[in-house]
């Protein structure tokens, strides 16, 4: 499936809606909670414009865009954590992802029900984070105990990890998500299951097509205003979308939707925005090959070594890699292609201990 982002929320908080713009699929969208049983899963091109100026100076016939996964999970409510609604279902699914999006209603609808009384985004982002905070500390207690029993048997080394362990549960406890924990040693990765915290998380503003221009700091809207603010204590981005006009906008015709945005005043769409995000949050970075006609935006963690990132392509290029041939992006451009590079002395031979760059343009040796 590659890297993933699961789409989160209180029920009817337009995550349905974005979804099935975002993806093109069907996914069922009601107005009532726990309309989403199953998660809704779709691949998304990440818009990237290098990638088309690349294929242009290479003649490729053909582009293959980076892709991310989105996930539309069911709605959640108080108690989620102790199995309310479909909460052992949900956050079942929080667990399979890498990343989450964190849909937050900020427009007000009469026509469509909200769980609460009324629209307070804080509340409902506290509502969340509150259930996964506390399935967390259940999966951190079990844990515990486990390393009491360690202790009891003579296992010195877990009486440091319990340690750890406690300070951790201090931390979540005190109403701070495990990603803002901070420890030398790699504790959290040594946990049965990943903390539903520890994830990276990016918030969504839906908002009205009133307040579809507005942005965090601007001062347009008081909701957008408090998801920024809670965003920004936990170092997360936040996209602000009107799901409604996305979904209109995602039904015209691709020739149709710049002369769209533009009498929006829009330069992009809310959506491509939210992919483009998601691929930050991750922590992704992209290289490009050019090979056989066809210009491809592969996806890698940031910090991946050469070896593995040719292993995306095939796992003979990382069994038998040899070395790769990297030209930065920008020298690729300004040279206008890869032969005027590699005469202008601007294509490296690296070894197996190059980190890959964002934007870099490689070919890959290799034996088998």
């Amino acid at each position: 499936m590659g890297f993933s982002c699961g789409i989160i929320g209180l029920p009817n908080v337009g995550k349905s809606t974005i979804f099935n713009a975002l993806t093109s699929a069907k996914a069922l969208v009601a107005n009532y909670p726990f309309c989403t049983i199953e998660p809704n899963t779709g691949a998304v091109a990440v818009p990237d414009p290098r990638l088309e100026k690349i294929a242009l100076l290479a003649q490729c016939r053909k582009i293959v865009p980076a892709q991310i996964t989105f996930m539309d999970i069911a709605g959640l409510i108080k108690g989620a954590s102790k199995g309310e609604g479909l909460g052992n279902r949900f956050l079942g699914h929080i667990r399979n992802v890498d990343a989450v999006v964190h849909v937050v209603r900020c427009f007000h609808d009469p026509e469509v029900a909200h769980i609460e009384p009324s629209i307070d985004p804080r509340r409902d982002i506290e509502t969340i984070e509150t259930e996964l905070l506390l399935a967390d500390l259940e999966d951190l207690q079990e844990r515990t105990q486990q390393l009491e029993k360690q202790i009891r048997s003579g296992d010195k080394e877990a009486q440091e990890w319990l340690r750890l362990a406690h300070e951790l549960e201090e931390h979540l406890s005190a109403g701070h998500p495990a990603r803002t924990f901070k420890s030398s040693s790699n504790f959290l990765s040594q946990l049965k299951f990943p903390l539903l915290t520890s994830k990276p998380a990016l918030f969504v503003a839906n908002v009205a097509e009133s307040h579809i221009l507005a942005r965090p700091g601007d001062g347009t809207s008081a909701e957008v205003e408090a998801v920024h603010h809670h965003a920004a204590l936990h170092f997360s981005e936040v996209v602000v979308i009107c799901g409604k006009v996305e979904a209109e906008i995602a039904e015209l015709p691709l020739e149709e939707r710049k002369e769209y945005l533009a009498a929006m005043g829009l330069e992009s769409s809310g959506l491509d925005r939210l992919a483009v995000a998601g691929y930050r949050t991750l922590g992704l970075v992209t290289f490009f090959t050019t090979r056989s006609s066809e210009c491809h935006a592969w996806t890698v963690k940031s910090g991946t070594k050469a070896p593995q990132a040719a292993g995306k392509i095939h796992t003979d290029f990382e069994r038998g890699f040899i070395r790769a041939e990297v030209i930065a992006y920008q020298d690729y451009i300004e040279a206008g292609g890869e032969h005027k590079a590699r005469e202008a002395g601007k294509l490296r031979l690296e070894g197996k201990d190059y980190t890959i760059a964002d934007g870099d343009v490689i070919h890959f040796r290799f034996n088998v």
